[in-house]
Parts: structure tokens; C-alpha cells; sequence
């Protein structure tokens, strides 16, 4: 019979990973944005610009007249959606209920945001650059978690939290940011008429109408409104999914339900849409110069040292003064390792990155290479910090969870 503590078994064990944990969701981005720049890099580069970038034969929104924009105005509508879920749940019942719990990823998520923006207009020297501040301040959430999934169940569940945690405090800072910032003009006649929207959304769940449809089809019709009003359309998904009710009238749940139905869909299927359309970038086009231009490092620089100089300093502080407790059974070099992880920045980073350059599509392709890049070292040196610096409880026992005997 086969040495259940084989070499083999060792080997084998982070591809047993990608089937059975979060690994699964971060290596389909992986393999996507790998597909995506293959795709724009190859003999298919003229078919893969035009399908999405190509003009519709027919769209029921003028202002949508291209697969690209129907992807990240429509589409991630949905991811949006999902998000404000997850944050719903998490203020109401989740860590972010305690506010004991709540203090160090909140803490670790405002630096985690503050220095690589100061980071970026540091390396950058601001200029023409100085809308892109925003785009590393963003973790990828299925990226990062995906990370973790390789590692099996050598990193804490405690730190596991920190990361899922931090990441959500993450995409609320992110969201709220594209909101305020990155919003040039507002129409009024649109914006009250979202308003009055979720006014009726709100009004259904003081009601507690328990049934989905008159939310789902009213979070359309905010989207609708929000598109025209100047305000990204995505925002309204998460103002939506503010409005579900967490608990229908018979005391079953009603919000957690609607986010795992939906959550996979938005992992393994609105996510890697997205990434294939936005990360795809033609490097024959660039030149040296512009691979050489501050942009890309900038980016790079926010996302590999901002967010672990933020995100590590914060923690230390703020459990060295008292202000916050270290994430049980965590050793200091696993919180740096996983602080090192939130410098992925995939999802919400390419995100940000098409909103900051509007109409100049050379420093967008400039910025997607300096998120590509600075995502695949954050992933690749906080894989190896991890690997080397927990510890190894799955190679103690068989897969029964028995003690190995001696020979």
C-alpha cells in the first residue's frame, strides 16, 4: 500500500487545492489574465479588440453601444451587487457587528489604502498622473483568498478572517472613492430619480416584503437611473443589496440565501468576463518608452510596498499600543505574509484604472500592465513568505487525520 506521506502526496498537495478550497476562484483570474494577454498578443489580436471594443449592430442603451462597456457598466453590476451583500451581512451579523472585532481590519484597511495612494503620487510625481492614485489602493479579494487555497490549512483560520475582513472594509473604501471621486458630472433630474428608487426600496423593506422580485426588479431600474446620472452604474448595485432584508416574515434568511446563490456566478463568471475583457493589453503597441514611463511603477510600487508598509505598520500599532488584539495563533511573519497578499489587486484595480484615464486609452493599457505586475509579485512573495513561515499541520497526519506511525 502507497505511503499516504509519500514525497508524491507533498508535491501533489497544492493541486489538490485548486479543487477543494478558495484556491479555485484565484487561479481561474490567473488563468484569464493570462488568456487575455495571450489573446492580445497574438495573430487573434484584431478579433479580440473587436469584440469588444467593436461598435453593436443593435443595443437597447445608446450609451452602451459596445461589449466592453455592457461588461463593466452592466455586468459588474452584478459583482457590485454581491459585494454590497457581503458588507450588509458582514455590519449586521458579521465581524464587522463587534466593534472590538472590527478595529483592526478597519484600521489595516484605511492604511492599507492611504499609503499605497501616497506611494503612487510619490513614484508617479503626479502631473498627468495624478487621477491613477487610486487605483492601488484596492485588494482582490478572490485573488488573494485563491493565494491562501494553495496554502491549504497551513495559514490560521484567525488570519484567513483578517485577510476576507480587511478586503471587504477594502472594496467599501473603493467603492466610495469611484463615488466621490471619480464621478465628473452629475445630472439631478437622474439622481433624484434614483433617489426616489431606493426610497421605494427601502420603504419595501420597512414593509418587510419578504419576495426578491420587487427588490431585483427595482435594482434595475436604480442601475437605469444611476447610468444616467454621471455616477458609475455599478454603484447602484451596492446601494441596492443595501435595501434586502436579512430576514424574511417566517425568520428564515433571506440576504445570506440571495448571496450564495449569487456568489458563485460573480466568481466564476462575471469576474473572469470582466478580466478577460479589461486585461488583455498589447504590448506591441506600448513601445519602450511607455513601458518606461513612471505610470507602471507607480502602480507596482502602491500595490507591492504600499500595501504591505500600510497594512503590516498599522497591525503592529495598533497591537502594541492596545488598541487592537493580533489575530490568534498568527506569528508576525504570517500577518506580514498575508499583508503582502492584499497588494493583489485585480478586480477592483483594473476597475478604477479604466475610470482614472477616460478617453486615453495608452495610459490605461500602461496602468493594467503596472496592476498585472505588481499582482503577480504581491501573489508570488506572499505565497513564498507563507510557505515558508507557517506551519505544516497537514503533513502530520494522513487524510483521515490520524497521526502518521513510525517505521
Amino acid at each position: 500500500m502507497a505511503n499516504q506521506n509519500s514525497p508524491l502526496r507533498s508535491i501533489f498537495a497544492p493541486v489538490r487545492a485548486l479543487f477543494v478550497s478558495d484556491a479555485s476562484a484565484g487561479v481561474l483570474l490567473i488563468l484569464v489574465a493570462a488568456a487575455a494577454m495571450l489573446a492580445a498578443n497574438s495573430p487573434l489580436a484584431g478579433e479580440y479588440r473587436q469584440l469588444f471594443y467593436g461598435d453593436l449592430a443593435w443595443t437597447p442603451i445608446a450609451k452602451l453601444d459596445d461589449l466592453h462597456l455592457w461588461i463593466n457598466d452592466g455586468l459588474m453590476a452584478i459583482f457590485f451587487f454581491v459585494v454590497g451583500l457581503e458588507v450588509k451581512r458582514e455590519l449586521i451579523s458579521g465581524q464587522l457587528a463587534d466593534p472590538m472585532k472590527r478595529r483592526l481590519p478597519v484600521l489595516a484597511a484605511a492604511a492599507g489604502m492611504f499609503a499605497p495612494a501616497a506611494v503612487y503620487m510619490l513614484v508617479s510625481g503626479g502631473g498627468q498622473y495624478t487621477s491613477g492614485w487610486a487605483i492601488p489602493a484596492a485588494t482582490d479579494i478572490a485573488f488573494a483568498m485563491g493565494v491562501l487555497g494553495l496554502l491549504g490549512n497551513r495559514v490560521p483560520a484567525s488570519l484567513r478572517l483578517f485577510l476576507l475582513t480587511v478586503a471587504i472594509v477594502d472594496d467599501i473604501g473603493a467603492v466610495m472613492v469611484i463615488a466621490l471621486f471619480y464621478t465628473p458630472t452629475i445630472k439631478l433630474v437622474w439622481l433624484v430619480a434614483s433617489v426616489v428608487v431606493v426610497g421605494l426600496m427601502v420603504g419595501l423593506n420597512k414593509m418587510r416584503v419578504s419576495v426578491l422580485w420587487p427588490y431585483l426588479l427595482m435594482a434595475v431600474v436604480l442601475w437605469y437611473c444611476v447610468l444616467n446620472t454621471g455616477v458609475h452604474a455599478t454603484i447602484a448595485g451596492v446601494v441596492a443589496a443595501l435595501t434586502i432584508p436579512m430576514q424574511r416574515r417566517d425568520g428564515n434568511s433571506m440576504l445570506e440565501k440571495l448571496e450564495h446563490s449569487l456568489a458563485p456566478w460573480s466568481a466564476y463568471l462575471v469576474v473572469p468576463v470582466f478580466g478577460f475583457a479589461n486585461a488583455g493589453v498589447s504590448l506591441q503597441g506600448l513601445g519602450i518608452e511607455a513601458l518606461l514611463d513612471p505610470l507602471p511603477y507607480a502602480i507596482a510600487a502602491g500595490l507591492v510596498v504600499g500595501k504591505q508598509v500600510g497594512i503590516f505598520s498599522a497591525v503592529w500599532i495598533a497591537v502594541k499600543t492596545g488598541f487592537a488584539q493580533k489575530p490568534d495563533h498568527a506569528t508576525w511573519m504570517e500577518i506580514y505574509g498575508v499583508s503582502v497578499l492584499c497588494g493583489i489587486g485585480f478586480t477592483m484595480s483594473l476597475f478604477i484604472g479604466g475610470l482614472a484615464f477616460p478617453g486615453n486609452p495608452l495610459l490605461v493599457d500602461e496602468a493594467k500592465i503596472g496592476i498585472l505586475t505588481g499582482s503577480a509579485i504581491s501573489a508570488i512573495l506572499g505565497y513564498i513568505v507563507l510557505r515558508l513561515t507557517t506551519t505544516h499541520p497537514e503533513e502530520d497526519c494522513d487524510d483521515q487525520g490520524n497521526q502518521p506511525s513510525e517505521a
